[in-house]
């Protein structure tokens, strides 16, 4: 079955009024299918995987800019030396779409990049497939969220079906793989190519062997303040050296880090950071849990959930225009809302996520902080479970089971 990409039109836009366009993300997440399928027959496709080619890049980058007018560029982080020349010709030659880019590192980390593409490059992120995309039309959860609306039109899913689909997560290839075993073994395989192939490729890296231990280490830790003494200390490794490891898998578009919320308004709130995997599926590997495990002990699935729900609430985000900021809250009582999102007019949702089929009024007292502390800039406030309805928790405040971040009404 062939699944549409919904950023597909966000990519078309762009190529249609900005010079370069950046597809940026995880390997393996899409990005080259999608920029083969969207450059036209005009543009010249090289891929930095090649050796050939990534020699010619490092050797000669203007040489090969100009060797096409219009080029897609496939893994351009390995030649990021290549961006400075793509600078030079977008400004001889402003015509809009000529370069479309793929990058499976955060190429807006590197100050040098940023400054050398300000206002001549958009930046667009492809993640593994969201649940909305493999069922179908996009989601508009987010975007009734943040008008106060209940939310409505979601198909409820039965407990092993919301297992099964945080399970797998999104990578297209995990999606063909017909059994659990061969389905964590691709993604211990990915996480093992990524950390061999890509690692050296932005940074200088001298404890190579510590990287596999590190990344299951932090797998335990996520959905967890971040605590990077602790994971340093199980480790043997220095807490600088942890920090920036750490930083590494985050450019590689592995785990993110989620800020705390410092909208104000409240006193004795935590300032430290949340960490999180970018696809469930890949933190569900590294901990080792499978559905068999999760009959017998269904202690892990809140922090898997907890990662699929804020990876698909990123890649909504990412096709709603405008810019959201995420983070999350928790103050010194452990009152906590797992997801703060804020849009460009300053309107605040939260999201708390329950793996659990019941829902009570104490699971919204953090979302009631953050109602109370934002006023009228608080749109509404959701708690996600593992349940089957829509249910009213004061004014806009509702449980909705999780399929409801799928919904298309």
């Amino acid at each position: 079955m062939i699944i549409r990409r919904h950023l597909e039109e966000s990519v078309r836009s762009a190529l249609q009024d900005t010079r370069v366009v950046l597809l940026a993300g995880p390997r393996q997440a899409g990005k080259t299918t999608l920029a083969r399928k969207l450059g036209d027959r005009s543009m010249r496709f090289l891929s930095l995987d090649d050796p050939s080619v990534l020699a010619t890049a490092q050797a000669d980058p203007v040489g090969l800019v100009q060797s096409a007018d219009r080029l897609i560029i496939d893994e351009v982080q390995r030649a990021p030396g290549l961006l400075l020349a793509i600078k030079q010709s977008v400004d001889e030659d402003p015509r809009p779409g000529r370069f479309l880019l793929t990058g499976s590192a955060d190429l807006m980390m590197l100050p040098k990049v940023a400054d050398s593409l300000a206002g001549r490059m958009a930046v667009l992120d492809l993640l593994p497939f969201s649940a909305a995309e493999m069922a179908g039309p996009p989601g508009r959860f987010l975007r009734r969220a943040f008008q106060g609306a209940a939310p409505t039109g979601a198909r409820p899913v039965s407990r092993a079906e919301l297992m099964e689909l945080t399970l797998a997560g999104g990578y297209p290839e995990v999606q063909a793989k017909g059994t659990w075993q061969r389905r964590q073994a691709w993604l211990l395989d990915y996480a093992k190519a990524i950390i061999h192939r890509d690692v050296n490729d932005i940074a200088q890296v001298d404890k190579m062997r510590e990287l596999p231990r590190l990344l299951r280490a932090l797998a335990h830790h996520s959905g967890q303040l971040v605590n990077h003494s602790k994971v340093s200390g199980a480790l043997g490794i220095t807490n600088v050296t942890a920090q920036r490891y750490t930083g590494i898998f985050e450019h590689l578009y592995m785990l993110r880090l989620l800020p705390a919320w410092g909208g104000g308004g409240l006193s004795r709130l935590t300032r430290t950071p949340k960490l999180h995997f970018l696809d469930s599926g890949l933190l569900a590997a590294l901990r080792g849990v499978t559905p068999a495990s999760l009959a017998e002990n269904r202690t892990e699935f809140g922090a898997i959930l907890e990662t699929f729900v804020f990876t698909e609430l990123l890649k909504q985000a990412s096709l709603e225009g405008g810019r959201f900021d995420f983070s999350h809250f928790r103050d010194k009582e452990q009152h906590e809302v797992d997801v703060v999102i804020e849009d460009d007019a300053l309107g605040v949702v939260g999201v708390e996520v329950k793996a659990s089929a019941t829902v009570t009024s104490k699971d919204f007292a953090g979302l009631r902080l953050l109602a109370a502390a934002t006023g009228k800039r608080f749109r509404s406030g959701v708690v996600l479970y593992d349940g089957k309805e829509t249910l009213p928790f004061g004014e806009r405040l509702w449980a909705a089971p999780v399929s409801a971040l799928w919904q298309t009404s």
